[in-house]
């Protein structure tokens, strides 16, 4: 029987990060920037073009030319982070949460069970299981159609509800049995050519 090559999954490659923090002398004397990947929500060390980068920025970081960062140095860990970039992630994963309104608006659409006990609903803080009932019936219901509609529905901010998530996701050095946005289990690749970092399927 004649076997079909599978074909590849397209590479995800990050192409923004929000800058968490700048420091301009590492152990190696040397500007580095710490960011956090817009979409796979990777924390990065980065090195700059320039020192004109400001907390909080959206810096673009995929192929071709850049402005503002040179390359990806490497992948960090929360652990690794300045006590700057911890105070300013919550505030950049709701920034990254808000750029991508379509994707978490369907999974608050789509979210389904993890096991017959638990719920995909019930990792998310502030939801429990009534709430996550009443999230169910609503979307059963008519589907959200932004946040603004779950807000207004449900009660809660669902920007902080996912950041708060991916927060706990970032931090707790993959103790917790469950990701449902940190892409802590897929293999991290370098791309040498363009010195991204992307998520290997």
């Amino acid at each position: 029987m004649r076997q079909f090559p599978k074909k590849k999954k397209p590479q995800k490659f990050e192409e923004y990060a929000w800058v968490l923090d700048f420091i301009p002398y590492n152990i190696k004397g040397e500007p580095v920037v710490q960011g956090l990947g817009e979409v796979q929500f990777l924390l990065m060390e980065m090195k700059p073009k320039t020192d004109d980068i400001s907390l909080g920025e959206r810096v673009y970081i995929g192929k071709g030319k850049r402005d503002k960062i040179a390359h990806v140095n490497r992948m960090i860990k929360y652990e690794q982070l300045t006590g700057t970039a911890k105070t300013e992630l919550i505030y950049n994963i709701m920034n990254a949460v808000k750029q991508q309104e379509e994707r978490f608006v369907r999974f608050f659409n789509e979210a389904p069970p993890i096991t017959t006990r638990l719920h995909s609903l019930e990792l998310l803080p502030e939801i429990r299981t009534k709430l996550m009932w009443k999230i169910i019936e609503e979307r059963e219901r008519e589907k959200f159609k932004s946040f603004e509609d779950f807000k207004e529905r449900i009660g809660r901010d669902p920007v902080k509800i996912i950041a708060k998530r991916v927060e706990k996701e970032l931090s707790d050095d993959k103790r917790d049995k469950y990701y449902l946005f940190v892409k802590w289990k897929r293999g991290i690749v370098l791309d040498e050519d363009t010195m991204t970092f992307y998520v290997k399927e």
